[in-house]
C-alpha cells in the first residue's frame, strides 16, 4: 500500500464493521419509516395524534429487548389498560382465537368472566411459564392486594426459534417485571423491539408494530389502537399491491421459499369506547380481518389471537364495589365504525411491524431481512396505492 495513513483508515473500518452487533444487517438496506411515512394511508379513518395504541387514553406500554452475544434475540413487550391496580379496577375484555396452534395464558378465564385483572404480556413461546410467574408476583406485591389468593395473569407468544436460541431461556422474571414497571404513555417502538425482536413476517424482518383510529364526533369520537407481535407468513400485500409476488418471496412459491406460512400473530386492542365482552370479542374478531388483508393465510402452525379491552372509567370493574353493577355499552346498530377502526388499525400496525424493522443475524448464522422500502416503494406506485398518488422516499421516523 502506498499510502499508509489510507492503510491505517482502511484496517481501522475493517475492524470496526467485524466488531458490529451481529443483530443488525451490515449490508445497505432502505431506510426505515412508518408506513405512512411512504405514503400508504390504511383506509379511510383518521389515525389517532400517534397512530399508536397509546392513543387510547390511559394506555402504557413497556418493551425489554434481549440482544446478547450472536444468539440470543427475544424479549418482552407488556400493556397495561390503566396505570392503576389492575386486580382492583378490572377492565371488560374478550379473547377471540382465529387458530389456536399457540400459547395464550388466561385466555379461557377472560372469555368466561368478560374481564382483564392484569398486565397483557408477549414473549416467546418458551417463555410463557415465566412470564406469568412474573405477572402473578407482579400483581401479589401491589398495595392493597395482601388479601389476593388467585390470580389471572394474561401472557401470550409467538415463537422466535429461527433467529433465537430459545431453548436458553433467555428471558427472565426480572425482564417482564421490568417490561410492567417501564410501561408508559407516548410514542411506541415499533420493529425489532421487545416482544418482536426475533420474529419473522412474511420471510422478512417482523415484530412490533402499532396504529390507532379516530372515529369522528357524530360516530362517538372513540379511539381504537392496536399493537401486534408479527411472526406469520403468507403472500404480503400492502394496501392490496401484491408487494410479496412482485418481490418474489412468498408461501408456495418454491418449497424452499423463506416466505412460509406457518408462525403467529397477536394483535391487541384497545378502545375507549364504553363496551361490554360480548361487543369486545366482536371487535377483536374484526382485528383479524386486518391480519387477512395483509395475506396472511391463517395458516395450520399459526397461533393468530386477538385480546380486547376498554378503558372506558363506567365499566371498570371492582371487587368491592356495589353488588349490582350498571355499566354502558354502545349499541349494536352503531358498532360497525369500531370495526371498521379495528381492522384498518390492525393492519397498519402489521404493516408497521414490517417497515420499521431491521436485518437482523441471530442463533447458528440464521440471516432474515429487513422488507426492501425502495423496492416495496416503486411496487405499490405502479399499482397506484400510495396516498393520492404521492411518492415520497423512506425517512428517519
Amino acid at each position: 500500500m502506498k499510502h499508509p495513513v489510507v492503510a491505517l483508515f482502511i484496517t481501522a473500518w475493517l475492524v470496526s464493521v467485524a466488531l458490529l452487533p451481529p443483530a443488525v444487517g451490515r449490508a445497505a438496506e432502505s431506510p426505515r419509516c412508518r408506513a405512512r411515512a411512504m405514503g400508504v394511508v390504511v383506509g379511510i379513518l383518521p389515525p389517532g395524534p400517534l397512530n399508536a395504541i397509546t392513543d387510547v387514553a390511559g394506555v402504557r406500554l413497556g418493551h425489554v429487548t434481549l440482544i446478547e452475544g450472536r444468539d440470543i434475540r427475544t424479549g418482552v413487550t407488556a400493556v397495561l389498560p390503566h396505570g392503576g391496580n389492575l386486580y382492583r379496577e378490572k377492565v371488560p375484555a374478550a379473547v377471540h382465537v382465529a387458530n389456536g396452534f399457540g400459547k395464550l395464558a388466561g385466555s379461557t378465564q377472560v372469555n368466561e368472566l368478560g374481564e382483564i385483572e392484569t398486565p397483557i404480556v408477549l414473549t416467546n413461546t418458551l417463555s410463557v411459564g415465566t412470564a406469568v410467574s412474573a405477572v402473578v408476583a407482579h400483581m401479589l406485591a401491589l398495595p392493597g392486594n395482601a388479601d389476593v389468593r388467585s390470580v389471572n395473569a394474561v401472557v401470550g407468544e409467538t415463537n422466535d426459534g429461527f433467529l433465537n436460541d430459545i431453548r436458553a431461556l433467555a428471558v427472565r422474571p426480572e425482564h417482564v417485571s421490568r417490561a410492567i414497571r417501564d410501561a408508559a404513555g407516548g410514542p411506541v417502538a415499533e420493529g425489532a423491539v421487545g416482544a418482536g425482536t426475533g420474529t419473522v413476517c412474511f420471510g422478512y424482518k417482523g415484530g412490533i408494530g402499532t396504529s390507532s383510529r379516530k372515529l369522528p364526533d357524530r360516530l362517538g369520537g372513540w379511539t381504537v389502537g392496536v399493537l401486534v407481535q408479527t411472526n406469520f407468513g403468507g403472500i404480503l400485500q400492502v394496501n392490496g399491491a401484491p408487494v410479496g409476488r412482485e418481490l418474489g418471496r412468498y408461501y408456495l412459491k418454491d418449497e424452499l421459499s423463506a416466505g412460509g406460512a406457518d408462525g403467529s400473530c397477536m394483535i391487541v386492542v384497545a378502545t375507549d369506547a364504553p363496551l361490554l365482552h360480548r361487543n369486545l370479542r366482536r371487535l377483536a374478531e374484526r382485528a383479524v380481518f386486518g391480519l387477512a388483508r395483509t395475506g396472511g393465510a391463517g395458516s395450520n402452525g399459526s397461533g393468530d389471537y386477538a385480546i380486547a379491552f376498554t378503558t372506558c372509567p363506567d365499566n371498570r370493574l371492582r371487587p368491592d364495589g356495589p353488588r349490582t353493577l350498571a355499566l354502558r355499552e354502545i349499541r349494536n346498530d352503531d358498532l360497525t365504525p369500531l370495526f371498521l377502526a379495528a381492522a384498518e388499525a390492525a393492519e397498519e400496525a402489521i404493516l408497521n411491524s414490517l417497515f420499521q424493522a431491521q436485518t437482523m443475524e441471530g442463533l447458528a448464522g440464521h440471516h432474515v431481512d429487513a422488507l426492501p422500502l425502495d423496492a416495496v416503494r416503486r411496487i405499490c406506485e405502479k399499482h397506484g396505492v400510495l396516498d393520492g398518488g404521492a411518492v415520497t422516499r423512506p425517512t428517519a421516523r
